[in-house]
């Protein structure tokens, strides 16, 4: 119950926010252009909180139900307008200044994606050096010649210092399905490069799992089977291990690794294993008889002791990201440009059949991410709060009527002709384009639901 509450608190936080620099946009700049803003609600429905600027006279409102906001401006085409205020109504602006005005909102979630970028680029991002872990046979990365143990340094053009950058690199060149160079460091610090085949790389599946599907997996450490915590009551108590104990064998064969170690406990549950294990230099064997419990596909044996870990363990595969404030400005810019024209290009491979709607996230997966990435720490939530607000300028910007983009496409018409589209038109446009948005959030929903059947 707690982690649903979580999951909860931590979406409507993250909508919050988000819809407060969509609408402070349109806010910001409807003022900057001389036009009389009437409300400014985050939310629809009943008013939780309600104030009214001093200064502006504008209506400030925090509402009930947390899934979208608006900004009402003075407006003929909606109410009666005193002939003394007319020249501060929305629809007797220039065109230019009405454009500026709509495209302010998807802007500035550009905008805070770029300074989202930019903080985490100035204070240092660690990450995890892209170490090649292991190379499926047969994968295309094993066709190109890549090696276990060496080091992604560049995908095409684009420098890979992380993993995290490394993916998202992987993803954004590989839609091409063109050939692929892949610059990489052997463990003697030998540089050489690798061509992932183009052809290959167009037939690739259009999901996140980039890595397995080249073949490829991240380095991860070796925990080495030593005890790091004994429970109380535990098997691993009752047999006598201790903090600090290294298991060497059971039932004679060799435990090389932690994960090995956990292996053979699960496959012996309510069985007793002979255990011989180092402690302080000198060798002992115990028996133990891992307690049986359910697991995933029957049971498995548990002892109730956690691992070792060394302070200096990690430290090899981490790496910090660090520039200059104005370096890290273009890195930023490029960023939030790189993240939205990847957006885009997988929107349009979805409307030619060519990516699969299983990359659509409806609001059930959005909340679990909110819940994840702040349970992880406020670094991981807000690096999720730049993605979700790039994906909000995105889809705003589409040209489907209601969306800030329908507005724009509406004055690029008037721009053409010369004068506003009938309100005819206009309306029929308003009712495609509810249409539509109601598809696309049917359908998100119905892909999140399967998610979560599966």
């Amino acid at each position: 119950m707690q982690d649903f509450l979580f999951t909860v608190l931590s979406f409507i936080v993250a909508l919050a926010i988000l819809i407060a620099v969509h609408e402070f946009g349109h806010f910001w700049v409807a003022r900057r252009l001389g036009v009389k803003v009437l409300r400014f609600s985050i939310g629809f429905g009943k008013p939780l909180l309600r104030w009214v600027g001093r200064r502006d006279g504008t209506e400030y409102v925090i509402a009930g139900v947390p899934l979208g906001g608006y900004v009402k401006m003075l407006d003929e085409q909606e109410g009666v307008v005193d002939e003394s205020e007319r020249h501060r109504a929305f629809n007797r602006q220039a065109l230019w200044k009405r454009s500026t005005i709509v495209a302010a909102g998807p802007l500035f979630n550009f905008l805070f994606a770029i300074l989202v970028y930019w903080g985490i680029l100035v204070s240092g991002d660690t990450g995890t050096r892209a170490l090649i872990g292991t190379v499926e046979p047969d994968s295309i990365a094993a066709n190109a010649g890549v090696v276990a143990g060496e080091e992604l340094v560049q995908v095409g053009d684009r420098p890979t210092p992380t993993w995290e950058i490394a993916v998202f690199a992987l993803m954004a060149e590989s839609l091409d399905g063109d050939d692929l160079p892949l610059r990489v460091r052997d463990p003697d610090g030998y540089e050489t490069v690798r061509v992932l085949d183009g052809m290959a790389l167009a037939e690739l599946p259009d999901d996140p799992a980039i890595l397995s599907n080249l073949g490829l997996s991240a380095a991860r450490p070796i925990l080495a089977p030593v005890i790091g915590e004994v429970m109380a009551g535990e098997p691993a108590e009752q047999s006598g291990l201790k903090p600090g104990d290294r298991i060497l064998t059971s039932d004679g064969e060799a435990v090389e690794s932690w994960r090995s170690w956990v292996d053979m406990v699960q496959a012996h549950p309510a069985e007793a294993m002979i255990v011989v294990i180092d402690r302080s230099g000198r060798e002992m064997e115990i028996v133990l008889t891992p307690r049986s419990t359910d697991g995933q596909d029957g049971k498995i044996g548990r002892i109730g002791a956690s691992v070792e870990v060394s302070e200096t363990l990690f430290e090899a595969y981490r790496v910090e990201v660090r520039l200059g404030p104005i370096e890290a400005i273009g890195a930023a810019i490029g960023k939030t440009a790189d993240m939205s024209v990847l957006m885009l290009r997988m929107i349009g491979r979805m409307l030619i059949g060519k990516a699969s709607v299983e990359n659509l996230s409806g609001p059930i997966t959005i909340a679990e991410t909110a819940g994840k990435t702040a349970s992880y720490g406020a670094d991981y939530f807000i690096k999720f709060l730049a993605i979700v607000s790039i994906s909000l300028g995105v889809l705003n910007l589409l040209p489907i009527p209601v969306l800030d983009g329908g507005h724009l496409l509406y004055y690029a018409i008037e721009f053409a002709k010369g004068s506003p589209l009938s309100e005819h038109a206009q309306m029929q446009g308003q009712r495609i384009g509810i249409a539509v948005l109601a598809a696309l959030m049917s359908l998100a929903f119905y892909v999140d639901i399967t998610r979560l059947l599966e």
